[in-house]
């Protein structure tokens, strides 16, 4: 699995941030999992850290909309934002449950630059 590194770079009195290419493992991203799976309430995610959402609705259907798949395709997140505001407007009253799965290598990707920061300043 691939991932961004951020490696901040001097520019004068300003900074940049180039973005590098590094591989996650498997084992790391357990870990990452691990930690996710413990956090009891998940309903301020950021968009950019869902995988997918599944929307249950009527007795037993469900509905799921890939956010990976839908930024695959170039969709960017107002659009993706979109495509579920029009999904969960179509379908209703008849929502009774929805559910966020994270994006595991997103969220790792995101705050494991800023962790390994924080934790070499101690």
């Amino acid at each position: 699995m691939r991932g961004l590194r951020l490696k901040p770079a001097p520019l004068g009195n300003q900074s940049i941030i180039i973005l590098k290419e590094m591989k996650l493992s498997d084992d790391f991203l357990d870990k990452w999992r691990h930690i996710l799976n413990d956090i009891p309430d998940k309903t301020a995610i950021p968009v950019e850290c869902i995988e997918k959402v599944v929307i249950k609705y009527e007795r037993r259907r469900q509905k799921t909309i890939n956010f990976k798949t839908l930024k695959k395709q170039g969709l960017g997140i107002e659009e993706i934002e979109t495509v579920l505001a029009y999904q969960l407007n179509e379908l209703g009253e008849s929502v009774y449950d929805m559910e966020l799965v994270v994006d595991v290598e997103s969220v790792a990707t995101l705050i494991q630059p800023e962790t390994n920061r924080i934790l070499n300043g101690l």
